[in-house]
């Protein structure tokens, strides 16, 4: 981590380093869509001071804003992830298609964001079938000289 982030990004620095406008980053502070995690305005005159963390949110922000999301759905989204992912929010995997984002879950499940957390469909995770598939005919029709391998390997 380098000095600057160890103090923090004023809200001009975090407003180039995101790629947005000083008055988006203003408008979203002001409007809880990402405080500054540091040091918050506390009136007229008062800096604002934005850790590498908010960074990295005003960054999804944006990315979710190019994609086509709407603000307001977005302001959803950041909801459902911070009420269900545990810290970092950019170790999540959306899927973004038109107005619609979806969680992928890391037990598969797809989580519609802009609907609430309701779910939608279930991931089925090819990468085991092969081995389950060939362990089961292994079991059910073993060759000859491995009947008893087998049956040590299922725990009978």
């Amino acid at each position: 981590m380098t000095k600057a982030q160890d103090n923090g990004f004023s809200g001009a620095r975090a407003a180039e380093v995101v790629g947005i406008s000083y008055r988006q980053l203003d408008y979203w502070a002001r409007t809880d869509l990402v405080r500054p995690s540091l040091v918050d305005a506390k009136g007229s005159g008062s800096r604002r001071r934005y850790s590498y963390t908010d960074l990295l949110e005003l960054r999804v922000i944006k990315s979710l804003l190019d994609a086509g999301i709407k603000l307001e759905n977005v302001r959803d989204i950041f909801q459902y992830l911070r009420e269900h992912l545990d810290g970092d929010i950019t170790s999540a995997n959306l899927v973004i298609q038109g107005t619609s984002a979806v969680l992928i879950e890391s037990d598969g499940e797809l989580i519609d964001l802009v609907k609430k957390g309701q779910g939608v469909l279930n991931v089925l995770p090819l990468a085991g079938v092969r081995q389950e598939m060939d362990a089961r005919i292994r079991e059910l029709h073993p060759e000859p000289g491995t009947a008893t391998v087998t049956r040590l390997a299922a725990g009978s």
